[in-house]
């Protein structure tokens, strides 16, 4: 095993990459994969378990005027919606139309883009 500090997700054989079928998101200057409501980077001999931080870019704050087009307004998120799960900061956002939605009350909040990495020429 490396002396990697990251947390490790355990018991993971899926092998990631350019065609695995997770979505890949750039993210502090490598790739991760969402999994499972996991953001994995495969790292030498293991996987790290990556969340992505709140930070200007990718806020924690309530946006109740956000209104999006990739769902109906009514749609509630959490396990099974359509939409994947994105470990952000102590919370669980979902990606929806290329940028974090976080469930709060009877509205979305809008916590930032995310980076999808759409073509495999673009993985490292």
């Amino acid at each position: 095993m490396s002396d990697c500090k990251e947390q490790h997700h355990q018991h993971h054989d899926h092998q990631h990459g350019a065609h695995c079928g997770h979505t890949a998101i750039r993210h502090e200057g490598h790739i991760d994969y969402l999994h499972d409501g996991h953001l994995l980077h495969p790292h030498g001999d293991h996987v790290d378990e990556h969340v992505l931080p709140v930070n200007a870019h990718n806020p924690d704050q309530c946006t109740p005027d956000h209104h999006c087009s990739g769902h109906e307004p009514g749609h509630v998120h959490g396990p099974g919606c359509g939409h994947e799960a994105v470990p952000h900061g102590d919370h669980v956002d979902y990606l929806v139309d290329g940028h974090l939605h976080h469930p709060h009350g009877d509205h979305c909040d809008n916590h930032g883009p995310v980076k999808i990495v759409e073509s495999a020429k673009s993985l490292p």
